[in-house]
């Protein structure tokens, strides 16, 4: 895709605005979006502004905020200049915040209006530089001429170098213990360069972007990866729910979505497969395999409507697919592909596009990158997946004991992964290392597969296995709303002195929902091998909390 040695984004930045510059680069859904030719316009006026503010190379800027074009527009313009960008997901805490600018250091931070409340709380007041980046105004700092003007151009040449410190990312995951992920420019190239031979982005493909652009995933293969091929990448004003969701998808009609499990996952349960069940003949016709595959079809025909009826890349990471809504996808033609990679590797380390998936398998290993199976069990040939190539990060910031852990004498990166390759190279995600649970008599169990068959039993929208004193606990998030309209419809006199009624239908909720876990955990123990068998019921009343990518945190719960 680009032959540019070193691969910085100076390199490639110029050489992008200019080859696309009248077609169309970011924008918000249903408005003018910013051409190639302004982009580059307002990437240069950012880097005199930075200039006016004193802020040089080296240096690390933050940015705060929901996905917005000007999000793209610093984030490119720091990095052209030199300037560490620390991206932070807008749902981290004013305690988070304040650990990352006392571990980083920084120098400034870029906030969207709608987030300052969080800066303003912070319990230590930050001293650096804010600039607000809805319109660029300083709203801190000692600097009072600075002024952004997008007519100006930076006065300072920078050359920053394909390896040096470039991003800094700092991400709770599912292990509670926040650190700083470095990567440099050359990472994120390459993995830009690697996610394009899995698919090629063609000029003036439109994506419509969900996922926060604080996270790797979205932002190599949302931002990064559409603009050095001429995309154009579409951002919502409000939030991802369903209502601002499908009407959005309709005005842009999206070629490519980055989407993680749960946002399809949850099309399928609320959506797609109530239409089903709603009837009893659809209902007989899917328990056969060919006449399943018809409705499946025809479902799939409406679904591709809702998105816009233009989709060629559905992609899915951050998660597992659940294997009932793959099988689904799959039947039903839907352009779906799954990805496998992680924050230290910038991230995509396997996939496929959509004419290669194959069911609950990931897919190949990304171009100019090694993957293997550490110390493989003999039997089952799974085991860590560790990783070797140009995308894999430099380390973990301030912390080099942390990052000798991770990686080996002559190189490989442990992913902290279990998984298995087919013998056509496919690889298979099995769960995270330190999510198993070893057995009495030495056994793995993964909870993520128990997981996946709990969610898909009625009435549940989430569950989380653990270990507690050597036995195995299912927490599960029913529907407690969808059980407490069904008692009111089996009580015709609900309706009828309501008040004096709540606590009856509470109290009926509580009934069916122990029916149900007896139910539940009959149909797991019936399905799973004797060292996998739930102990142990548990109501989750709340949701979950859960990661950027939607993973349970669940060392919140171990």
């Amino acid at each position: 895709m680009y032959n540019h040695s070193p691969l910085t984004f100076g390199n490639i930045l110029p050489e992008v605005v200019s080859k696309y510059s009248q077609l169309p680069a970011l924008g918000f859904v249903g408005e003018t979006p910013l051409t190639y030719h302004e982009l580059g316009l307002h990437m240069d006026a950012v880097m005199a502004y930075l200039e006016e503010l004193a802020i040089v190379p080296g240096d690390k800027v933050a940015i705060l905020s929901q996905n917005m074009p000007h999000w793209g527009i610093v984030y490119f313009a720091l990095q052209r200049m030199g300037i560490v960008v620390v991206p932070l997901l807008p749902d981290f805490s004013t305690h988070e915040i304040s650990n990352i600018i006392l571990h980083s250091g920084l120098k400034a931070i870029f906030v969207s209006e709608n987030l300052q409340y969080k800066i303003d709380r912070l319990e230590t007041p930050f001293e650096g530089t804010v600039i607000s980046l809805d319109d660029f105004s300083l709203t801190k700092g000692n600097l009072a001429k600075a002024v952004f003007d997008i007519t100006k151009k930076p006065a300072g040449t920078y050359s920053p170098t394909e390896d040096e410190l470039s991003i800094l990312l700092y991400t709770s995951g599912t292990t509670g213990e926040p650190k700083g992920v470095m990567l440099s420019q050359k990472n994120v190239i390459t993995n830009a360069i690697q996610s394009n031979a899995v698919q090629p982005i063609l000029p003036g493909d439109k994506f419509l972007s969900v996922l926060p652009l604080s996270h790797t995933y979205e932002n190599t293969l949302g931002l990064v990866l559409p603009i050095m091929r001429g995309g154009n990448v579409n951002y919502l004003l409000k939030p991802p729910t369903a209502s601002v969701l499908v009407p959005a998808m309709q005005t842009v009609r999206p070629d490519i979505m980055l989407t993680v499990p749960l946002i399809i996952e949850k099309v399928y349960k609320t959506s797609i497969l109530p239409e089903i069940q709603e009837k009893a003949a659809t209902r007989l016709l899917t328990k056969f395999a060919p006449t399943r595959r018809i409705i499946h079809q025809m479902a799939g025909r409406k679904l591709m409507k809702k998105f816009g009826g233009r989709i060629k890349f559905f992609g899915i990471g951050g998660a597992k697919l659940d294997a009932t809504v793959e099988r689904f996808l799959r039947e039903a033609r839907f352009p779906y592909a799954i990805g496998y990679g992680l924050t230290e590797t910038a991230p995509l380390l396997a996939g496929t596009n959509p004419h290669g998936t194959r069911l609950q398998a990931i897919g190949p290993a990304v171009i100019e990158c090694e993957l293997k199976i550490a110390n493989p069990n003999p039997r089952t040939g799974e085991g860590e997946i560790w990783a070797k190539g140009a995308n894999i990060m430099l380390g973990y910031y301030k912390s080099p004991e942390r990052t000798s852990e991770v990686f080996t004498e002559d190189g490989w990166f442990k992913t902290g992964d279990l998984g298995v390759f087919d013998k056509d190279g496919y690889l298979s995600h099995k769960g995270r290392l330190k999510n198993m649970i070893l057995g009495a008599n030495g056994e793995n169990i993964y909870p993520e597969e128990i997981e996946t068959l709990i969610n898909n039993f009625r009435h549940v929208i989430e569950s989380l296995v653990v270990e507690q004193k050597g036995k195995l606990v299912a927490m599960v998030h029913y529907n407690r709303e969808e059980l407490e309209l069904k008692m009111k419809e089996m009580k015709a006199d609900f309706s009828q002195r309501m008040d004096e009624k709540i606590e009856e239908i509470t109290a009926r909720a509580d009934k069916a929902i122990e029916e149900l876990s007896q139910e539940l955990q009959n149909y797991i123990n019936s399905r799973v091998n004797k060292i996998s068998r739930i102990h142990v019921m548990v109501e989750q009343r709340d949701p979950f909390q859960k990661t950027a990518t939607q993973k349970i945190k669940r060392y919140l719960y171990g």
